[in-house]
C-alpha cells in the first residue's frame, strides 16, 4: 500500500539525500516485522544516498530490510544514530518521502482519481486535477481516473499506487517489495515502467526486494543486507549475480557460501 503523508502540504519535488551515521534499532522483545528473527534488528548502519539515486536493498528473510525501511519511513526511531532526509533529522513521517508497499490499499469508494488525489487536499483543485493527470500518464493509466478498483487488474492497481505516491512529488520514493504479488511478466514491465519514471523524474529512490535480478536491472547501486548489518554495497554495473548469492549464503551449484563483506562505504 501507499502510506499517506501526515503533512498536508505536497512536496516541492527536489531530489532528497539520505544519510545513515550509526543508526541502531533492536526489538527486544517488542513486535517485530512477520518473518524478523527473534531479537531482530539492524545496525549499526551508516549510509549515504545522494540526490536522485536509484538504490536497491536486498538481503534473506529476517536480514533487516523491513526494519531499516520502517526507520527511513519516520515509522519507527532510531534507538541511537539519527537519520536525516534532505541534511534534516528524521522525526517521525516526512512530507518529502512517500512509502508504497506490497498491497495497494487502494479506497474502494474513490474512483482512481480520487485515489491519486488522496495527498493532494492542500492544493487548489486546478492544479491537483492537474498532478493527478501527470501522475497517471507516468504509469500509463491515461484514460483511467473515473474507473473504480474493482474494474482493474493487479498491475494496474499497483500502479494506481505507484501514481499515488508520485503525485505529491516526494524528495524520496521508498518502495518495499511493491512487484512481489505481480506474474512474471507484468512485474518486468512495472519494473520497466520505474525505471523510466525515474530516469526522467531523478527523484531519490530506495527500493527493497527479495528478486535479485530485478535489483540488478533497475538499481544504479545495490546494498545488501545480512544480519542487520551491510554485508555488501556495490554499484549494480559491476556487480555480479554470484556475489549477491554469496550474501543469500547460496554458493556455486546451491553450495552454502559466506557472506561478502561491503567493499567500500559512501
Amino acid at each position: 500500500m501507499t502510506r499517506p503523508i501526515p503533512d498536508p502540504t505536497p512536496a516541492s519535488g527536489a531530489a532528497a539525500s539520505l544519510d545513515l551515521d550509526g543508526v541502531t534499532f533492536r526489538f527486544h522483545g517488542r513486535a517485530a516485522p512477520a518473518g524478523a528473527l527473534p531479537a531482530a534488528g539492524v545496525g549499526p548502519l551508516d549510509l549515504h544516498v545522494t540526490p536522485g539515486e536509484f538504490l536497491c536493498i536486498v538481503g534473506p528473510s529476517g536480514s533487516g530490510k523491513s526494519t531499516l525501511l520502517n526507520l527511513l519511513s519516520g515509522f519507527l526511531t532510531p534507538q541511537r544514530g539519527e537519520i536525516r532526509v534532505g541534511g534534516v533529522p528524521l522525526r517521525g513521517p516526512h512530507r518529502q518521502l512517500t512509502l508504497v508497499q506490497q498491497e495497494p490499499a487502494l479506497f474502494p469508494w474513490l474512483t482512481v482519481a480520487g485515489n491519486v488525489a488522496f495527498g493532494l487536499r492542500g492544493l487548489r483543485r486546478p492544479e491537483r486535477d492537474a498532478r493527478v493527470q501527470e501522475a497517471l500518464g507516468l504509469v500509463g493509466l491515461d484514460g483511467y481516473g473515473a474507473r473504480r478498483v474493482h474494474e482493474l487488474s493487479g498491475g494496474q492497481r499497483q500502479r494506481v499506487s505507484l501514481a499515488r505516491a508520485l503525485a505529491v512529488r516526494p524528495g524520496l520514493l521508498l518502495l518495499d517489495e511493491p512487484f512481489s504479488a505481480l506474474d512474471v511478466q507484468t512485474r518486468a514491465a512495472l519494473g520497466r515502467e520505474l525505471r523510466g519514471i525515474w530516469e526522467r523524474q531523478r527523484i531519490t529512490v530506495v527500493f527493497v526486494t527479495h528478486h535479485l535480478d530485478e535489483a540488478l536491472s533497475l538499481g544504479e547501486r545495490v546494498v545488501a543486507l545480512r544480519d542487520g548489518q551491510v554485508s555488501l554495497d556495490e554499484a549494480s554495473a559491476g556487480l555480479s549475480r554470484a556475489a549477491l548469492d554469496a550474501v543469500f549464503g547460496v554458493g556455486p551449484a546451491g553450495a552454502p557460501g559466506p557472506a561478502r563483506t561491503a567493499a567500500h562505504a559512501h
